[in-house]
């Protein structure tokens, strides 16, 4: 009987360390799982995180841009307000005089048209005889200056202010604070 006790409390012993052993495995795999678990979730969230982010940058750099474009377009109607106003000055019709001898320099012998706004139609035939130089009225406007054609070497002089402006503007960029460019 005492012997059948010990092999029953052995067999007891050993089966409650046979439990023992896979309760702490099963305790130790459900922690890896529990562990991995955290991990994918934690990658999870900071992959949303980033892509959150990232959709926020971009709205934020579209609404600069476009505040900037508002700006450029502001900019740029006033400037061309101050043409308008320098057109009705001396300075100006210097300036006309200065482009007109300048192409007549670059064309040398060559046959050279020169055309003017038509809102310098004013101006044209006094041009026109102080340089002794071919000046006609365009048919369409440039917002001032002149451009030139030396057509038997096809070759246009383009000093009208709508060009300049249109150059003017793809070239504008706004910096940044701390002198940075923007792109």
């Amino acid at each position: 009987m005492t012997d059948a006790r010990e092999r029953s409390a052995k067999a007891l012993d050993e089966y409650m360390n046979a439990l023992e052993k896979t309760y702490e495995e099963h305790v130790a795999d459900a922690n890896r799982r529990a562990d991995m678990e955290v991990e994918a979730e934690t990658e999870k969230l900071k992959r949303e995180i980033n892509k959150k982010l990232s959709i926020g940058q971009l709205d934020l750099k579209r609404e600069a841009s476009r505040r900037q474009e508002g700006l450029k377009d502001k900019l740029f109607v006033e400037l061309k307000d101050r043409l308008a106003n320098f057109m009705e000055t001396r300075e100006y019709q210097a300036l006309l005089e200065r482009q007109v001898k300048a192409a007549k320099e670059f064309a040398g012998e060559e046959h050279i048209i020169i055309y003017m706004d038509p809102s310098d139609a004013d101006k044209a035939q006094r041009l026109a005889l102080h340089h002794n130089a071919e000046i006609k009225i365009s048919e369409y406007s440039f917002n001032g200056g002149i451009r030139a054609v030396i057509p038997d070497k096809h070759i246009l002089i383009d000093n009208s202010f709508q060009t300049k402006l249109e150059e003017a503007r793809h070239a504008f960029k706004f910096e940044e604070l701390g002198g940075r460019q923007s792109g």
